[in-house]
């Protein structure tokens, strides 16, 4: 079955990432544009640079071509960011993007978004879904894509440079110009390097990059920017004298960053350091959305400048939702994924980096010295992560002892309260927290725990490990 998770629908090429599941996915989704008789606000589809991603988007655009749906097609490998924006700008009802985003090589998938450009949620997905379960191949129409172009179905563009323009319009270029930074950038065999080497050159930074051009393997690596993955950017970095370095995932709409000293920023602080820099050092105003297992620092931050806090689901389009509710200005995740108010409504690595190098340039300080401050001022807490697999025939034993038995280990802290909005997270009267929740994009038990020292936080989650038998 095509089930969609926090970030779209993702499966194995090969296995479930075929043409026929593709094409089901966008019959159904064309039933459902055509059904709401919204084909008229067009539809934007890209993709990434994985494997099969530019034959599935003409897969996925020669079905909806053939169900009368006109489709502007960006026939180049762009980040996920570019198609958000261009549909936001276009006034689309729904678009699409092929990608699998951070999951491991031989996996593809498709993300949807909605209205504004903004990740689909649970509502829509369940109907395409649903769609899904409806249709036989036979029911799925289908026109060849340089056909469909010639009867002006299908219009090809490349809104590469409108993207980049919308970002040098929003940050401080000028600013940028006189700071003379040397940036290093990591794509990871991804999709970010025209996009954000063009922002920055514009910024008369010295960019250069590494691990580019196309690697279906992704080099062997995971295409997620951490600090496991990003070890030869953090190793040239500290020995070639650069200001920072920029990881980007494989459809670039999260982020890893590295400091001078070629230390790995946790996505958490690099969401410290925007949201505190654009209060303290833009005199910005406007509160922050954090997803369940973010960064608890972020709330002080907030609290410490009249500001409020939301914390919602694992998912961006939670994020986005909250955001539009009380017209945030920041909203992110632990994963390395975030925007902010006047963006697009979903994550943007290339705007994120963009916006880090201008608080460089306008504070003047590196970026150890301006976590120190905040550290300074709100207190230190340390986040470790522990990702479990399983078995298939374990998920439902750990679903049992997680969601409806309930049960916790035996933890030395005193509990404030407990929540199951998503996944179990234990709250400690000492303001620390622990989390344990099934993955939605991989065969994954996430564990995270936030506490006030690295020791601590790493104890709790073994903790949890143990507790679970994984």
């Amino acid at each position: 079955m095509i089930k969609f998770g926090t970030g779209g629908w993702r499966a194995f090429i090969g296995e479930e990432f075929t043409k026929d599941n593709v094409q089901l996915v966008a019959q159904a989704l064309a039933n459902i544009i055509n059904n709401e008789q919204v084909a008229d606000k067009g539809f934007v589809v890209g993709y990434d640079r994985r494997f099969l991603s530019d034959k599935a988007g003409r897969w996925f655009t020669e079905v909806l071509a053939a169900n009368a749906i006109k489709v502007s097609f960006i026939d180049k490998f762009v980040p996920t960011p570019i198609v958000m924006f261009k549909a936001k700008e276009m006034g689309c009802a729904y678009s699409a993007c092929i990608t699998a985003s951070h999951n491991p090589a031989d996996y593809n998938g498709i993300k949807v978004f909605i209205e504004g450009g903004r990740d689909a949620d649970e509502i829509i997905t369940e109907k395409i879904e649903t769609q899904i379960a409806q249709l036989t191949l036979a029911k799925v129409k289908s026109v060849e894509f340089d056909q469909a172009v010639e009867d002006k179905l299908v219009e090809v563009i490349n809104p590469m440079n409108e993207f980049v323009d919308s970002i040098i319009n929003f940050i401080d270029i000028e600013s940028i110009k006189k700071a003379n930074l040397r940036v290093l950038i990591d794509p990871m065999f991804g999709v970010a390097k025209n996009a954000l080497q063009t922002v920055l050159i514009n910024g008369r930074c010295d960019v250069d990059v590494i691990n580019d051009g196309k690697n279906p393997d992704f080099g062997g690596l995971m295409p997620s920017p951490s600090a496991a993955t990003l070890y030869r950017l953090k190793h040239l970095v500290a020995a070639e004298g650069y200001d920072i370095g920029i990881g980007t995932d494989g459809d670039a709409d999260r982020l890893g960053i590295i400091d001078e000293k070629g230390n790995f920023i946790h996505p958490n602080e690099v969401l410290m350091l925007l949201y505190y820099y654009l209060l303290e050092y833009k005199g910005w105003k406007g509160s922050v959305v954090r997803n369940i297992a973010t960064t608890h620092i972020l709330d002080k931050i907030a609290e410490g400048h009249g500001e409020k806090s939301f914390e919602v689901p694992v998912g961006f389009k939670h994020i986005s939702s909250q955001m539009e509710a009380d017209d945030s200005l920041i909203g992110g995740e632990s994963s390395g994924g975030l925007t902010i108010r006047g963006h697009i409504k979903g994550k943007d690595g290339v705007f994120a980096s963009s916006l880090l190098v201008e608080m460089l340039s306008v504070t003047g300080k590196k970026l150890s010295e301006l976590l120190d401050e905040i550290y300074g001022k709100y207190g230190y807490a340390y986040t470790a992560e522990g990702d479990c697999t399983f078995k298939p025939a374990q998920k439902e034993t750990l679903y049992n002892r997680i969601y409806v038995e309930k049960q916790l280990p035996e933890f030395e802290y005193e509990i404030d309260k407990v929540s199951y909005d998503d996944g179990a997270k234990v709250y400690f009267k000492n303001g620390g927290w622990v989390i344990a929740r099934f993955s939605g994009t991989e065969p994954l038990l996430r564990i995270f725990a936030e506490m006030a020292d690295k020791e601590t936080a790493e104890k709790v989650v073994q903790q949890v490990k143990e507790f679970l038998q994984l």
